[in-house]
């Protein structure tokens, strides 16, 4: 019997961590993700551009079993990660979802403090033995958020007292304590100013070298920026998937290219 829990898994010897294949999405009759196959490398940004509606949002929430909460969704195919099939029914969501962590459109701390905002996860899955332990894995993880140095005279503010960046800076330290594998990022800068952004924006670059990244964006300029890999979407289809920079200059489906050049969207 397997255990309930996503095993680790040695993947060095292939790059691939998320594999999709054959996968549908259907919310009641409407089909909205069709067909989609692709393979998501570790420790790479991967960008999801499209017009919106497209099925972007949609494909990601199916990487951590996010549709589950909707109860006229039905998700079909097969997506594994490191060869496990995550809607195996003795996979267990909440710990999947302790591996693949996910950052929200609009920043959303808890009404809590900053410390309780990010040991929330930590303290769920029992990380920490005793409050030393707990204090050394939010440091680490406001570290990560690159946030540390900003917060950490006020640990026991209100994590909603902060600025909309240092909010949403505070969300991925939250979705980075638990130590995922993979971070789903659901449009992370499309509530902030442009200095917020690209703060967001360098912190991705960063979290690479530590997790496979996921991120839907509408802004091409910022797939261009931040991804090694983009997958394009169209009316639910997988158009296009392939290296960021052959993506943008050197299209090989006619819709891309129109989706880049501003002819659709």
């Amino acid at each position: 019997m397997k255990d309930s829990r996503i095993e680790e898994r040695d993947t060095t010897m292939n790059d691939t961590k998320i594999s999709a294949r054959g996968v549908q999405v259907y919310y009641a009759d409407n089909h909205a993700i069709k067909d989609v196959d692709v393979e998501i490398q570790d420790k790479t940004v991967t960008a999801f551009i499209g017009p919106s509606g497209c099925g972007k949002t949609t494909f990601l929430r199916c990487l951590n079993r996010m549709n589950d909460t909707i109860d006229i969704c039905r998700v079909k195919g097969t997506i594994e990660i490191d060869g496990e099939d995550i809607y195996d029914k003795r996979i267990d969501p909440v710990q999947l979802r302790r591996k693949v962590g996910m950052v929200f459109q609009k920043p959303n701390p808890f009404p809590k403090s900053i410390y309780d905002n990010v040991a929330y996860g930590p303290k769920i899955h029992g990380m920490a033995r005793n409050k030393s332990e707990l204090d050394e894995i939010v440091e680490k993880a406001l570290r990560r958020g690159a946030i540390w140095d900003e917060v950490k005279d006020r640990l026991n503010a209100p994590g909603t007292g902060l600025s909309g960046g240092q909010q949403q800076r505070i969300c991925i330290a939250r979705a980075v304590a638990t130590e995922p594998e993979i971070l789903l990022m659901d449009e992370p800068c499309s509530a902030l100013d442009p200095i917020a952004s690209s703060q967001v924006e360098e912190l991705i670059d960063e979290l690479k070298e530590n997790y496979s990244v996921v991120i839907v964006t509408h802004s091409m300029q910022q797939a261009a920026r931040v991804s090694q890999k983009t997958a394009f979407f169209h009316l639910g289809n997988l158009v296009e998937y392939g290296d960021t920079d052959e993506i943008f200059t050197n299209p090989q489906d006619k819709r891309t290219e129109s989706y880049i050049t501003g002819r659709i969207g």
